[in-house]
């Protein structure tokens, strides 16, 4: 995608990409900045930010914003849906078929232009609902 952009594949860029499609875990960009500095070094977090903003803009990575939360980058670009843990806002991706099409009386219920749609569930990873045991935070029962 990135001719479609003009864009040259610089040496940063590439190593960004390379890091970011090694892992699953849907980085921030601080993240992503410590795991490039073992290849480069000299790398400044400026840098890793401008690339990856570059990279989401291209189309070569997804750039995910839910609320309040950082910014988290995924080195898939296809559509695919995310579960996202409400305690730690740990990201995984979801196996299941996408391709929804919004009908046109939904996209003509509001004055928007549609232009596209993420699908993110919300849930407990296991290792927090392992942390959190309301029984076994509660202690042994004296019945």
């Amino acid at each position: 995608m990135q001719k479609q952009l003009n864009l040259r594949m610089t040496r940063q860029r590439e190593v960004i990409l390379e890091e970011l499609r090694k892992v699953n875990t849907h980085p921030s960009a601080d993240e992503i900045y410590e795991m490039v500095r073992k290849r480069l070094p000299r790398i400044s977090l400026g840098t890793v930010y401008r690339n990856l903003e570059i990279l989401s803009k291209s189309g070569d990575i997804q750039k995910l914003e839910s609320g309040c939360t950082s910014k988290r980058f995924d080195g898939n670009p296809t559509e695919h849906s995310h579960v996202r843990c409400i305690r730690c806002g740990r990201i995984a991706d979801v196996p299941m078929v996408t391709g929804y099409k919004i009908h046109p009386e939904q996209a003509s219920a509001t004055n928007f232009e549609i232009i596209g749609h993420r699908l993110e569930f919300l849930g407990v990873c296991p290792q927090c609902s392992g942390k959190s045991n309301p029984a076994a935070e509660r202690g042994p029962q004296n019945d």
